[in-house]
């Protein structure tokens, strides 16, 4: 390992650590999986194993990310000081930081069945591929889709022992949820990505992106609606899709302000995904909560 300990302070930049937007937009889906599969309150070994496994997860992830870009991220405004792009850490270091935390989440995973420890290793290939992507196919948010969207399927996994079609409609609406924000966090680098090289969704749908966003987010809503009907969920769970769903036409709104502002407020629905994402996690854990 090419760790040392007087670079702790980049480490922690590398991973994201300040910035916990990323985690938890990946734990809410998660935990919307782990309620579901348990029919109300999880068990508190996998409530703790999941929500550790989440933000080492993304951490990995980021640390494999920046590997992947280090020759681009110098070229891009937003990512320019991150620290393999400034020379801070080498990539072995951010190599080895990637390594000990899927290591570390691979430990957690252990603790739960067998069948989540077969699953991981599909969660794993996933999240090593995906920064990759970018440079092959305009659809890099996809593959980020498919790696974010994997906990939903390990969380069920690990609550229920079982894989019940029902849970491919939860990974389905994650998976097409992720490509949404993910396409509004392309649209604030887009000029710097079509200069740099960068393939993105939001390169590829270009003056069309918020109404092919749109359709996404009423698939999205329809899906979230099937769900409920699937699991035999009640009011308070569609009245958390209803304001789900005004979120997402908020988001809209702001973001059909004109071209002057597309990039502020393209981060702003970005983050605003957030609120999204604890809402319908409210939804459905007060709805088996009343019961």
């Amino acid at each position: 390992m090419h760790l040392t300990t007087n670079h702790i302070p980049h480490y922690l930049t590398l991973i994201r650590f300040d910035r916990p937007i990323g985690s938890l937009l990946l734990l809410w889906p998660t935990l919307w999986s782990l309620w579901l599969a348990a029919g109300g309150l999880p068990s508190i070994k996998n409530l703790i194993i999941f929500t550790l496994g989440v933000f080492l997860m993304r951490s990995a992830g980021c640390a494999i990310n920046d590997y992947a870009d280090r020759d681009f991220d110098g070229q891009v405004k937003r990512t320019k000081d991150r620290p393999l792009a400034t020379g801070a850490i080498t990539k072995e270091e951010a190599l080895s930081v990637f390594g000990l935390l899927a290591i570390a989440a691979f430990i957690l995973v252990l603790m739960t069945n067998w069948l989540t420890i077969v699953l991981s290793l599909g969660g794993l290939a996933l999240a090593a591929i995906y920064p990759f992507m970018k440079r092959y196919t305009y659809f890099p948010q996809v593959f980020l889709g498919l790696a974010y969207s994997w906990s939903v399927i390990m969380a069920f996994a690990a609550e229920s022992n079982s894989l019940p079609k029902e849970v491919w409609l939860i990974y389905v609406c994650v998976v097409v949820w992720t490509v949404v924000y993910d396409t509004f966090y392309a649209m604030v680098d887009r000029k710097d990505d079509l200069n740099v090289g960068i393939k993105s969704t939001a390169i590829l749908f270009g003056d069309y992106d918020l109404l092919i966003t749109s359709i996404m987010q009423m698939f999205v809503v329809f899906v979230w609606l099937l769900i409920g009907y699937k699991f035999e969920l009640g009011i308070i769970y569609y009245l958390a899709v209803i304001f789900a769903a005004g979120l997402f036409a908020f988001q809209q709104w702001r973001l059909s302000e004109g071209a002057k502002h597309i990039e502020k407020n393209a981060f702003w629905a970005f983050l605003n995904n957030n609120w999204v994402g604890l809402v319908i996690f409210l939804g459905i854990a007060l709805d088996y909560a009343i019961r």
